[in-house]
């Protein structure tokens, strides 16, 4: 039984567990072909990963926010934990690995075209296992946020939840193994067009959410680009178009995708106006570069009608 989200004195807490990276984004006329040279501009350095930038939206929309993942003890895992805590999230569970890599990533932009290209690398650590879950603190959570890279540990903590009644929130970028037993242990399970296609080819994509509904989530959406988003949740199928905007990098937009759609649980609006929540956010961040810049404001929000709690 999933437990209410009550109102508290302090804000809810969101619990993520998944991927932290440090981007460095550069812009670029057009992808080159091969054996060329490529002069690239605007270099950007932001911190990344799906869970991470969705928790920094969170953050800055005053929800609580802890974040369990795994970084190297070199430079660049130390500039991904200082990126964390300056969105203010907890990151007393990042687990350091000694004599290890982080996870880092190149993109490639392309502001003409409004799309981008990413080179990465996963962290070279162990992986975080079961055992090095904070089962605390996911019990305490109002939402548990994972995107199954670290799958053991990933499988664990949703197992934790339900135990607790706390709603799981699946971010499915990849078609990896566990995820669709990952997508059996979930409440809301928001998968990329990448992965709708890994699974059921060039199907209509609510065929995929059709599918993934059958393995037990309360709702199921495929994130299609500039394309929109389609859902599916009881009998009751949405498929919409994003937002109309002049998109100068899609960095991100999935990331915030899922941080919109967990505002929108909080707030305790229902699925549709989620999802338009969901799809309005992504939309913003694609205006400038990186995932995490274009972030809208909670002010910007409620002048965009939303109805938040007070």
């Amino acid at each position: 039984m999933t437990k209410e989200i009550q109102a508290s004195p302090s804000p809810p807490l969101i619990f993520g567990l998944g991927q932290c990276s440090l981007d460095y984004l550069g812009r670029i006329a057009d992808y080159p072909p091969p054996d060329v040279k490529c002069e690239f501009s605007g270099l950007v350095v932001q911190g990344g990963g799906p869970v991470a930038t969705a928790l920094a939206a969170l953050s800055r929309w005053e929800l609580r926010c802890a974040f369990s993942g795994m970084i190297g003890d070199d430079a660049f895992g130390g500039a991904i934990e200082a990126s964390l805590r300056k969105e203010g999230i907890d990151t007393s569970d990042l687990i350091v690995r000694r004599d290890s890599a982080s996870q880092f990533a190149f993109i490639a932009v392309e502001p003409n075209a409004g799309r981008r290209t990413i080179f990465w690398q996963r962290p070279t650590g162990k992986p975080p296992g079961p055992e090095e879950i904070p089962q605390a603190k996911i019990r305490e959570a109002a939402v548990l946020h994972t995107d199954g890279l670290f799958i053991d540990a990933s499988l664990q903590a949703c197992r934790i939840a339900r135990q607790a009644g706390v709603p799981v929130v699946v971010d499915a970028g990849t078609l990896r193994d566990g995820m669709l037993e990952l997508a059996r242990l979930s409440d809301y399970f928001i998968a990329s067009e990448t992965f709708a296609r890994q699974l059921m080819g060039d199907r209509n994509p609510l065929d995929a959410c059709a599918f993934l509904l059958e393995q037990g989530p309360r709702l199921v959406a495929v994130t299609l680009g500039a394309a929109g988003y389609g859902a599916l949740y009881g009998k009751t199928a949405i498929r919409k178009p994003a937002y109309p905007v002049a998109a100068v990098d899609t960095t991100g937009c999935g990331d915030i995708f899922h941080a919109g759609f967990i505002f929108g649980l909080i707030q305790q609006w229902d699925y549709a106006l989620c999802l338009d929540f969901a799809a309005w956010a992504a939309a913003q961040v694609s205006l400038e570069m990186g995932g995490r810049k274009g972030i809208p404001s909670l002010s910007r929000i409620m002048s965009q009608g939303y109805p938040l709690k007070p």
